[in-house]
C-alpha cells in the first residue's frame, strides 16, 4: 500500500551538480509593515478548519503572517529544514550542507541584526535541520524565499495547550495517555501458560500463542520511542532476561530534555511502560501478562513527557530517538505510539532518516477522547515511511475502538477492545501488579511485536519481505480496506 523511497542515486547526482552560486538566494532582505500577531484562538481556528476541510494541515501552506504569529506565540522558536531538494535531509549525504546552513544563518543575521550566537539554538549532527530564535516577520518571509529551505515551522507552538484553554472539557493534552493505575484482571481476559504467565485475550484472537511454537522474537531488537520504562517494574528491568525469556537484553535511554538536561530513561507517565509490556514482557512465573515477542531485545527511549508531541523538548527528544535508533545497526524495528494531529518537520526528517537505514517503523493511527476526534490518521503514522496501526473491537477488522482513529493511511489493525469495554492486560507501572491499556497505542506496540516474531523466524529477510508476509497473513490481503488497511494479522500464518 505504501511505496518505498529510492532516492540516494538521484540525490547524489543532484548534490554534486550544485554550485555555490546555485545555493545563493537573491535579495533576501525584506521589508514589511509589522502587524500584531494573531491570537492562539485565531491560529488554532485556521488549523482546525484546514484539517476539517482537507484532512491535513502543514505549515508550508499557510500565510507568512499566520506562520510568524504561531512562531511568536511559541516562544519565538523556529525549526528550519534545509537542503538542495525536498529529500535532502541526511547531512552525511548532503555535499553542500555547511554552505547552505551558513547562508541561512547569514540571512537571519541580516534581518534580525544580531550574530548567530544570539539566535542559533541547535544544529543537528545527522539531519539538515536547525533551531533558531526569530523576532521579526520579515525574517520568516526572507527565509521562505530561499531556494534551499525545505520547511520553516514554529518550534514550540502549543496547539493543544491553547485548545484546552478554549475547550474546558478537552482531554487531549497535559497528562495525555498517562496513568499509574493497577487493576485486578478479569479472569475472562486471559489464559495462563507455563511457568505462570497470563496470555492477554487479544493475543489469542490473533493466534499469537500458537505462533510461539515457531518464533518468540529471539535475536530481534525493537526500539521503543515513548515516555520511558518504569524503574519499579522488575519484569522490565532486572527480571527481563530470565527463565523462558533468557538470552536477551533491555537498554534504556533518555532523549527528552527537561530544563537544561535530559531527565533520564525512567517513565514518569506510565504509557511507555505499558507499551514495553505488550511488546516484550517476559514469559514470567509471577502470574502477570506476557508480551508478544517475549524473547526479543528491547531498547527504550524516554523521548517525551506524554503522548502529545507539541513542545520543542518533546519534538527534539523524538527526533533524537529516531536518529539514534537509525544509527544502531542492531535495531530492526521501531515502534512509537505518540504523535501530533499535523506534521512536524524535524520528526519527519528523523523518521525518513531511520527508514533510509532499513528500519521497519510502526506508528499509532491516533486515539482521541474529545475535540481531536475529527482528525483522521495522525502524524507520523500518516507518513508513507511508517506502518500505521489502529485498534478495532474484538471479532472485527473494520469496527474501530471507541476512541481510535481510522482512514486510508492505516496499514494494520489489532483487536484490543471487548464488548464490555475491557482492553488489553499488561504490566503495571508498579512491580507485581497488572493493568489494562487500549487505543491505537497498544495496537501499534503489539503489531511491532508481531513483526519481531516474523523477522526472528526469517532473520535473513529484508524489511519488505517481513512486511509482505504480514500483509499476506492479514484479513483483507491482497485488496486493502479503505479505512483499515490489511486488517488483523493471523500471526500463526505469518510465522509458518
Amino acid at each position: 500500500m505504501k511505496k518505498s523511497v529510492f532516492y540516494l542515486l538521484a540525490l547524489f547526482l543532484t548534490l554534486n551538480s550544485c554550485t555555490r552560486d546555485e545555493l545563493q538566494t537573491e535579495n533576501p532582505s525584506v521589508q514589511v509593515v509589522q502587524k500584531d500577531p494573531l491570537t492562539g484562538k485565531q491560529i488554532n481556528s485556521e488549523i482546525n478548519s484546514t484539517i476539517k476541510n482537507s484532512g491535513t494541515f502543514n505549515w508550508k501552506n499557510v500565510s507568512d503572517h499566520l506562520l510568524w504569529s504561531a512562531i511568536f506565540r511559541g516562544n519565538r522558536m523556529v525549526s528550519i529544514g534545509f537542503g538542495a531538494s525536498k529529500d535532502d535531509f541526511d547531512r552525511s549525504l548532503s555535499a553542500n550542507s555547511k554552505a547552505m546552513e551558513a547562508e541561512i544563518l547569514d540571512v537571519i543575521r541580516q534581518q534580525e541584526g544580531v550574530e548567530p550566537t544570539r539566535f542559533l539554538i541547535s544544529s543537528d549532527q545527522y539531519l539538515n535541520q536547525i533551531d533558531v530564535v526569530v523576532e521579526k516577520e520579515e525574517t520568516i518571509i526572507a527565509l521562505r524565499k530561499m531556494k534551499t529551505i525545505r520547511y520553516v515551522e514554529p518550534g514550540d507552538y502549543h496547539y493543544f495547550e491553547i485548545e484546552n484553554s478554549l475547550n474546558p472539557n478537552a482531554k487531549s493534552s497535559g497528562s495525555s495517555g498517562c496513568g499509574f493505575d493497577s487493576a485486578v484482571l478479569n479472569a475472562a481476559d486471559y489464559t495462563t501458560t507455563a511457568p505462570n504467565a497470563k496470555i492477554p485475550w487479544a493475543f489469542t484472537q490473533h493466534n499469537i500463542p500458537n505462533a510461539w511454537s515457531y518464533s518468540t522474537g529471539a535475536g530481534v531488537t525493537i526500539g521503543l520511542i515513548d515516555t520511558g520504562v518504569s524503574p519499579e517494574q522488575t519484569l522490565l528491568g532486572s527480571s527481563f532476561n530470565t527463565g523462558a525469556s533468557s538470552g536477551r537484553t533491555i537498554s534504556k535511554f533518555g532523549s527528552y530534555v527537561n530544563g537544561s538536561t535530559t531527565d533520564g530513561p525512567a517513565d514518569q507517565c506510565g504509557h511507555g511502560t505499558k507499551m514495553a509490556s505488550v511488546m516484550a514482557a517476559p514469559k514470567n512465573n509471577a502470574g502477570l501478562p506476557v508480551g508478544v515477542a517475549y524473547n526479543a531485545n528491547l531498547i527504550t527511549y524516554r523521548a517525551a513527557s506524554n503522548v502529545v508531541l507539541e513542545t520543542s523538548s518533546e519534538q527534539n527528544g523524538v527526533k533524537t530517538a529516531f536518529t539514534d535508533l537509525a544509527n544502531n545497526a542492531g535495531v530492526k524495528i521501531i515502534s512509537m505510539s505518540m504523535g501530533h494531529i499535523f506534521s512536524v518537520g524535524k520528526i519527519e526528517d528523523g523518521v525518513k532518516y531511520a527508514y533510509s537505514k532499513g528500519k521497519l517503523i510502526f506508528c499509532a493511527g491516533g486515539t482521541s477522547t474529545s475535540f481531536t476526534n475529527f482528525v483522521g490518521v495522525i502524524f507520523p503514522a500518516s507518513m508513507s515511511e511508517t506502518q500505521a496501526v489502529t485498534g478495532v473491537k474484538e471479532g472485527t477488522s473494520n469496527q474501530k475502538c471507541d476512541v481510535c482513529h481510522s482512514g486510508s493511511q492505516i496499514d494494520f489493525t489489532f483487536q484490543m477492545e471487548r464488548a464490555n469495554g475491557n482492553t488489553v492486560p499488561v504490566l503495571s507501572y508498579y512491580n507485581n501488579q497488572a493493568d489494562y491499556v487500549g487505543g491505537s497505542s497498544v495496537a501499534t506496540a503489539a503489531t511491532a511485536g508481531i513483526a519481531a516474531l516474523v523477522w526472528a523466524k526469517n532473520p535473513s529477510w529484508t524489511r519488505e519481505q517481513v512486511l509482505n508476509k504480514m500483509r499476506q497473513s492479514a484479513t483483507y490481503y491482497p485488496t486493502v480496506n479503505s479505512s483499515y488497511g490489511y486488517g488483523n494479522i493471523n500471526v500463526l500464518k505469518a510465522v509458518q
